[in-house]
C-alpha cells in the first residue's frame, strides 16, 4: 500500500482548512497581520445599500412601450368567378339546337339548348280545347242557374232546382278551372324546352351537342360570371376581428398585375380543418383578363390595433399552461403577465395584455419565479 499519496491528501485537506477555517490563525503564524475590520459608521450616517451583486439571480430587462401595429393584414387567396352555374334541363327531349362554343359571352336570356318539342304542341291544343269546353259550359250553367231563380220566385219550379242549376254552376266553374291548369302546365312543358343563361357570362363547359337525348337533370352548359371577380382568402382566428365588410383590399396576380377592390364577405363559421375564416374581396374585371383560380397575394385594410413587439424568445408559459411575460416591478421584482398574441413579425411577436409601459424580461425569464428580487441589467447597458 502506497502511503506517500495518503500523507499528501491529508496534509492538503489540513492547509485547506486552516486557510478557509483559520485563516487569521495562519496569518498570523507566518507574521502577516489580519487585515482590521473597518470602523463602524458614524451614528447618523445613512446606512450602505446592499450592492446589487449580491442578488443571486441577474436578469436582461427591456423597456417596451405600447404602439400602432400596421393597419393592413396580408393573406394567401386565389381568384374565383363571382357567379357560376351548371345550366341543367328540366325535361326530356332532344337537342336540336346548335351548341355554343367554350369561352362564348352570352347575355342573361340568351339561349344555349333548345329541345325538340315532340307532341307537346299537340297536348297544349289539346288542353286549349277542353279550356274552350268548359268556358262554354260555364257560361250554359250560368244561364241555367238564372232562369231557375226566376222561375222559382215567380213560384213556378220547385226551389230544389235553383240547388241543383247552383251545384252544376260550380261543377262548370271547377272545370274551367282544371282546363286553365292543364294549358298552364301544357305551355311550362314547352317553355322547358329553351334553356336560357340565367346571368350574363362566360360558357366554360361543353354544351350539349345537337342530336343528343337531353334527360330531366341533364346538363345542358355550364355558365360562369368574371365581372365582378372574386379574390378569396382565409384569415386566421387572432385576425378576422380585425377585418370589416367593406374594407379596401388589394391583390397581387402572378403576373404581376395588381388589382383593387373591396371586402364583401366575412364568414362566421371556421373551416373545420383549417380553423380559419374566408374572406371574399370583389374586383373588376370587365375585360374579362383575370382567370379563374389564379393564386393572388392579399392585402386588405385593417382596423387599427396596439400592442407590444416582443422578441420572441422572451415568450414562456407558467405552471399553468398560460402564454405570457415575465416583468420586473419597480422594486425589482419579478411578475407574470398573461399575453395574447396578435400576429408575428421579422423582429417577433405582437403582443397585448402588457401596460402601456412594460420592463419585460428577455434573458433570464426561464430561471426565475415570480416575486422575487433579481439584478436587473438594462438591454443595452450589457
Amino acid at each position: 500500500m502506497r502511503v506517500v499519496p495518503l500523507i499528501t491528501a491529508t496534509l492538503v485537506l489540513v492547509f485547506l482548512y486552516l486557510f478557509v477555517m483559520e485563516r487569521d490563525t495562519l496569518l498570523s503564524w507566518v507574521g502577516v497581520e489580519p487585515a482590521p475590520v473597518e470602523a463602524a459608521a458614524p451614528a447618523g450616517a445613512a446606512m450602505a445599500a446592499p450592492v446589487a451583486e449580491d442578488l443571486p439571480f441577474a436578469v436582461v430587462v427591456e423597456h417596451l412601450v405600447e404602439r400602432d401595429l400596421e393597419s393592413a393584414i396580408v393573406l394567401r387567396g386565389r381568384t374565383a368567378a363571382s357567379r357560376s352555374v351548371e345550366v341543367r334541363a328540366q325535361t326530356t327531349g332532344l337537342v336540336i339546337s346548335s351548341p355554343l362554343a367554350r369561352g362564348s359571352m352570352v347575355a342573361e336570356g340568351d339561349v344555349l339548348c333548345e329541345l325538340d318539342p315532340g307532341t307537346r304542341a299537340a297536348s297544349m291544343a289539346e288542353a286549349r280545347a277542353r279550356l274552350a269546353g268548359a268556358e262554354a259550359g260555364l257560361a250554359e250553367a250560368e244561364l241555367n242557374r238564372a232562369t231557375a231563380t226566376r222561375l222559382a220566385e215567380g213560384g213556378f219550379r220547385a226551389q230544389n232546382t235553383t240547388a241543383s242549376a247552383e251545384a252544376a254552376l260550380e261543377g262548370a266553374r271547377a272545370s274551367v278551372e282544371a282546363a286553365h291548369a292543364g294549358v298552364e302546365a301544357a305551355q311550362a312543358e314547352l317553355d322547358r324546352l329553351t334553356i336560357a343563361a340565367p346571368f350574363a357570362g362566360l360558357v366554360e363547359a361543353d354544351p350539349a351537342e345537337t342530336g343528343s337525348l337531353m334527360q330531366a337533370g341533364g346538363l345542358c352548359a355550364t355558365v360562369i360570371q368574371l365581372d365582378p371577380l372574386l379574390i378569396v382568402g382565409y384569415a386566421a382566428e387572432a385576425q378576422i376581428d380585425r377585418l370589416a365588410v367593406g374594407a379596401m383590399a388589394g391583390a397581387q396576380l402572378p403576373s404581376g398585375e395588381q388589382v383593387v377592390g373591396q371586402v364583401t364577405f366575412l364568414a362566421r363559421a371556421a373551416d373545420p380543418a383549417t380553423r380559419t375564416f374566408r374572406v371574399e374581396v370583389t374586383v373588376p374585371n370587365p375585360d374579362f383578363a383575370i382567370r379563374d383560380g389564379l393564386s393572388a397575394d392579399m392585402l386588405v385594410a385593417a382596423t387599427a390595433t396596439r400592442g407590444h413587439l416582443v422578441p420572441g424568445s422572451a415568450l414562456t408559459i407558467n405552471d399553468d399552461g398560460v402564454l405570457g411575460l415575465r416583468l420586473v416591478d419597480a422594486d425589482s421584482r419579478t411578475f407574470f403577465q398573461p399575453v395574447r398574441v396578435l400576429r408575428d413579425a421579422p423582429q417577433g411577436f405582437w403582443v397585448d395584455g402588457l401596460p402601456a409601459e412594460a420592463d419585460v424580461i428577455v434573458v433570464g425569464q426561464e430561471y426565475v419565479t415570480d416575486g422575487i428580487e433579481v439584478r436587473v441589467t438594462r438591454r443595452g447597458e450589457e
